[in-house]
Parts: structure tokens; C-alpha cells; sequence
């Protein structure tokens, strides 16, 4: 329906044998000279007959030595026979002229494989198509086909041309927050490094839909703890029948969970969510994440889908450029819905704070549906805005962070756990380049501002804290294509690069991770 999950039409890439050596055949030292190599085989040389013999024959050969060094005129066609040279000369001709007219994303993809190839697994359709192919049952409230429509994209986001330059707006999608799964299965599929020969791998990518899978019985009441691991139960003991599997006990097998890993860490059969992770045959496989857990190696945080989707380089480039001259009237905003039910809601302490400050501070109240999949009212507001509020959502992270940063607004974060315990492959390496911290307790106490905090830094601060942020929102971006860009990497290309290279280092002797 949506996506090409099962096998691919390319044909296997060509073994390449090298020729074997010749046999080093052993000469005897008779050999070693001419004249004892003609004493072995021949009559001697003081017999007439063979002495004449070699007289006839060596004035042939004069004959024939003068006869070449007659002008080439003599000569009877000769440039029909090419020397070895000349031919040689003309192949690399036609493979220069070739590279030349490649296009940049086809030098992208002809660019060597540094740490390694990728293996993607066939696994059963009941593991990922069959999954996307009964969208309607996936959400007990409504369907979820329109999210999953587009190769997981989502519908087109019609109507923000309003917003964002217009020969970009159809780059913007309104993308779900969970699919990341569809999203990368889709993309890896066409990968520069991906090979169909499991001999030649360095990493196997096995493409279970588990954020699908869980997410159809997380909000059913009645769920058991046994349906809600009933895919993953059925994906490890596919995946540990294979020999490439057993071969390591996973250490070189890698999947993504489209949701936060906690949904995946059910301890026991009465609390929420699968228990996947801790299943055995998961302990070593590598896992991609929208949030991970900060203490377990195996789990890796890559950014939340966001709606822009960039067609090629250019899109790139001209949102970076638009965002970095984005005239921008607020001096932070807060885009979220309070937590009423919650003891000390922190997000309604954010709005109300926001509300105090409205001549520096704009709210979007995201109660009900004001901020689904469908407005461009976050977006608009983050371009408005030079720094954005960031508390934790219904977990330590949200996909607004990277709304936020898309946008080119600086993050205020109010827990570490966040962003910098989690997104290191995509994230500046220093924090306060790109963002602004604020101990949460002064806020809840009344000894701390957010507003003086933020009015606190000066203008060339604010500029260069935002450029970072620009400098980095192609690692928050999935691309549209499923090639990729012409040469930019997205998160998908950073998150790949960062498990083949993981995946060569832990072949490193005495590793430790």
C-alpha cells in the first residue's frame, strides 16, 4: 500500500573475486641459463645441420626488424589494432566523462562505505506491512491511515504557505511523532551501503514496526500483558532462528522503536506497556529511540519526526536562511496543555508565567486539539520567537524541542534529561551554545524569573546561540527523498553513520562500552 517492505527489486551486488595467484612453479637449476636450457633440448651446437639451421633463422629475424623500421605509410591499417595503451587511454576517457556528468546525488551514493554494510532482514508482513496496511485499527478513538499515509510523511500541510516561504511549502507534511519506524525502513532501504548479501555485512537492520505494534493495545483497557507482547515475542523468535543473529547474539543487529523506551519496559504484566526490552534476544541488539534510556548503551535517542521534510539541498539552505532573518517579536513563548491533574503541574506554572509577561511572552494554550497534526500555529510561533519553553511532556522529552529548534528558536530546558542525556549524535556537544538551562525549583518557588534570566543575555549572545541552532537542523530533519539529500546528511544519514561506526568500534579489540 504505502511502502516497498518486502523484497527489493535491485539484484544482489556482484561478488567480487580475486584472481588467483598463479602456481609458483619450481625451476631446476638446469634452466637457469639459455645455452644449458638448449643443451637440454636440443642437439649440440657443433652439429652443421642445427648451426646453419640458427644461421637461416637469425638473418629472418634481421630481415623482419628492417621491415618494421620502414615508415609507417607501409604499414596496412594499423590503427584497426589498438595497442593495450590506446585502449586503456580510451576506457579511462569514457569513465572520466561518465563521472563528470553524474548527478550529486549519485556521487552520494557511489561514496565508499568507511565502517561497513547494512543487511535489512524480509521479515513476515505481520511485523511491519501488515501493521500499516490495518491503520484503522491501530487507534481506539479514530484511524491512523492519514498519519501513516505518504510513506509515513502524513498528509501534505496544506495551507501554511501563509507561513513559511512558498516554493516550500510543500516540503511540510503533518508528520506524526511515532514513525519513525516507516521512516527509516523506508529510507534504508534505498541506502548507499545496504547490500543483499549477509556474508558481506557489517550491521543487520531488522525492521519490526514495534512502536506500531504496542501502540494498538496501549490504550485498550482490556489489553493483556501477553498481547501486548504477543509482535515482539513473534519478531525474536524469527529473528534468533537466523544464523547472522546467533552468529554474535545480536552485538551487530540493530532495529528502531518508534516510541519512548519506556513503553517498551513494562516491569510487571499490570503496568503499562510491552515489556520488549526486556525480553531475551533483546539485551544486545541496538535500538533508535525518540527518547532512550540514558542508562542502558543499547538505546540511542534520534530526534522526533517534524513536519519539514526536505526535498533536496536547496530546502536546506533557503529555510536556514529564512529562519536565521526571521524578525522576531517575542522574546519567548510557551506552546503546551496544563497537566490539571498532576500535583505542582510545571506546564501550567509555564503558562501562567507566560501569561504575567505577555508583553514579552506569547502562550499557545494546547488544550483539546489546538495543536494536533493540521495547525501551523506552533510554527508560526517559534518563528516569532527568539527563545521557546521546554519542559518535559508526558515523558522527559517532546517532540516540541525539535519544533522549537527547526524553527531556529533557542530551547529553555528545565530538566537534563530532556535533550542532553539523549540526542548526543545530533546535539551540539556544549549545551549552553545552543540552549538556555533553568533550575525548575527557582521557578516553582517564585526566586527565579525566566523573563530576567532570558533578558540577561545580550543581543550577540542571542545571535550566536541561534546560529548554532540553524547550524544543526539538518540533523533534525528526515528528508523526503528515499535516496536523501544531494549531499547534506539528515538525522537519518547521522544516526546510520553512528551505528556502522559503533559497530566497527566494538570489533576493536579490548572494546568496552
Amino acid at each position: 500500500m504505502l511502502l516497498p517492505l518486502s523484497n527489493a527489486s535491485s539484484s544482489p551486488e556482484p561478488q567480487i573475486k580475486k584472481p588467483k595467484t598463479p602456481h609458483d612453479f619450481q625451476r631446476k637449476d638446469s634452466f637457469k641459463s639459455p645455452k644449458a636450457f638448449l643443451a637440454a633440448h636440443y642437439l649440440s651446437f657443433n652439429q652443421p645441420r642445427i648451426f646453419l639451421f640458427l644461421s637461416v633463422f637469425s638473418i629472418q629475424i634481421l630481415l623482419v626488424v628492417a621491415f618494421r623500421s620502414l615508415p609507417l605509410s607501409l604499414h596496412h591499417h594499423r590503427q584497426n589494432f589498438p595497442s593495450p595503451f590506446s585502449t586503456r587511454h580510451h576506457q579511462l576517457l569514457n569513465q572520466t566523462v561518465t563521472t563528470a556528468t553524474t548527478s550529486p546525488s549519485t556521487v552520494k551514493e557511489e561514496s565508499s562505505c568507511e565502517f561497513g554494510k547494512i543487511f535489512v532482514y524480509d521479515l513476515p508482513s505481520d511485523l511491519n506491512k501488515e501493521l500499516v496496511s490495518n491503520c484503522d485499527e491501530l487507534n481506539p478513538w479514530s484511524s491512523s491511515c492519514a498519519a501513516l499515509s505518504n510513506d509515513g510523511f502524513g498528509p501534505v500541510a496544506t495551507g501554511i504557505s501563509s507561513v513559511v516561504p512558498g516554493n516550500l511549502s510543500p516540503a511540510w507534511y503533518w508528520t506524526d511523532q511515532f514513525v519513525t519506524e516507516i521512516l527509516v525502513h523506508n529510507r534504508i532501504l534505498n541506502h548507499k551501503c545496504r547490500t543483499q548479501d549477509p556474508n558481506n555485512a557489517t550491521a543487520f537492520y531488522i525492521p519490526f514496526y514495534a512502536g506500531l505494534a504496542v501502540g494498538k493495545s496501549l490504550f485498550f483497557k482490556n489489553s493483556s500483558a501477553k498481547e501486548r507482547d504477543f509482535h515482539c515475542e513473534m519478531m525474536l523468535k524469527w529473528v534468533q532462528d537466523q544464523p547472522y543473529f546467533q552468529r554474535n547474539e545480536g552485538w551487530d543487529h540493530f532495529m528502531t522503536m518508534g516510541r519512548i523506551s519506556w513503553d517498551f519496559r513494562r516491569s510487571k504484566d499490570k503496568d503499562w506497556g510491552s515489556s520488549c526490552i526486556y525480553k531475551p534476544g533483546m539485551r544486545n541488539i541496538t535500538r533508535l529511540l525518540i527518547e532512550r534510556n540514558p542508562w542502558d548503551y543499547f538505546d540511542v535517542g534520534v530526534p522526533y519526526p517534524t513536519g519539514f521534510h526536505p526535498r533536496r539541498d536547496n530546502d536546506v539552505v533557503q529555510w536556514q536562511d529564512f529562519v536565521r532573518n526571521r524578525n522576531r517579536k517575542n522574546l519567548f513563548c510557551f506552546a503546551g496543555a496544563k497537566r490539571s491533574k498532576f500535583n505542582n503541574d510545571f506546564r501550567g506554572l509555564l503558562s501562567n508565567h507566560c501569561r504575567n509577561e505577555s508583553d514579552s511572552c506569547r502562550v499557545v494554550d494546547c488544550a483539546g486539539s489546538k495543536c494536533s497534526n493540521g495547525t501551523s500555529l506552533i510554527l508560526e510561533t517559534f518563528l516569532d520567537s527568539a527563545f521557546c519553553l521546554q519542559p518535559r511532556g508526558d515523558s522527559f522529552t517532546r517532540r516540541s524541542i525539535f519544533d522549537c529548534m527547526i524553527a531556529g528558536s533557542i530551547p529553555v530546558l528545565f530538566w537534563k534529561r530532556s535533550a542532553y542525556y539523549q540526542y548526543e549524535w545530533f546535539l551540539p556537544g556544549e549545551p549552553e551554545s545552543y540552549s538556555v538551562f533553568i533550575d525548575r525549583n527557582g521557578v516553582k518557588n517564585g526566586t527565579t524569573s525566566i523573563r530576567k534570566v532570558l533578558e540577561s543575555y545580550s543581543e550577540d549572545k542571542i545571535r550566536r546561540m541561534r546560529e548554532k541552532v540553524i547550524e544543526y537542523i539538518p540533523k533534525f530533519v528526515y528528508a523526503r527523498p528515499q535516496g536523501g539529500l544531494e549531499t547534506i546528511k539528515d538525522a537519518f544519514d547521522v544516526a546510520i553513520d553512528g551505528v556502522l561506526r559503533r559497530f566497527k568500534e566494538q570489533e576493536q579489540p579490548g572494546y568496552k562500552w
